[in-house]
């Protein structure tokens, strides 16, 4: 479930905050172990997710570089290459 969570931090133009709240949403199912949580745990989850969200929004806001910015186009080209050199050559089932 967390390989699903994409770096955000260092791209032009910045993260939206859409991002950054899937992102928190992702890591706090996988500490929960809830994709939905019950409505008993409902309110503890979300509350959880923008407690993460706040935090990754601190840190993307806090963070320095030298670095150029990336460009999401190249990235996502060169994840598509590394996933299919990784999975690419797997035997039909």
């Amino acid at each position: 479930m967390c390989r699903n969570i994409k770096t955000l931090y260092n791209f032009e133009p910045a993260a939206t905050d859409d991002e950054v709240r899937a992102a928190s949403l992702q890591f706090v199912r996988k500490l929960s172990g809830f994709n939905t949580p019950s409505k008993a745990n409902a309110a503890a989850f979300n509350a959880a997710v923008e407690e993460v969200f706040l935090a990754g929004r601190r840190l993307l806001g806090s963070l320095e570089t030298n670095a150029p910015p990336r460009d999401r186009e190249t990235e996502a080209e060169k994840a598509k290459r590394r996933s299919a050199e990784r999975f690419g050559h797997r035997a039909p089932a």
